[in-house]
């Protein structure tokens, strides 16, 4: 448990600080990676499965999740 919440902190740090300099979608898609890892991570470690799948597969999931975001802003616009 102690592992997975240092991952967590740590995935959480580098999400947050690598935004600046990026544009819209890049920083949709980064915080959605962030975010999807995190929720990832904590629902796997509640379920008890592989945490590196989790995390794997909510970032992608997330950064999917930013990138559809970004582009349904645009279509608005």
């Amino acid at each position: 448990m102690r592992q997975t919440a240092i991952i967590l902190a740590v995935a959480s740090a580098l999400g947050l600080s690598a935004c600046s300099g990026l544009n819209d979608r890049n920083q949709k898609m980064l915080s959605g990676a962030a975010i999807g890892t995190g929720v990832g991570v904590v629902g796997t470690v509640i379920t008890g499965g592989c945490v590196t799948c989790g995390a794997v597969i909510g970032g992608a999931i997330g950064t999917g999740a930013g990138y559809i975001m970004h582009e349904n802003e645009q279509a608005r616009k």
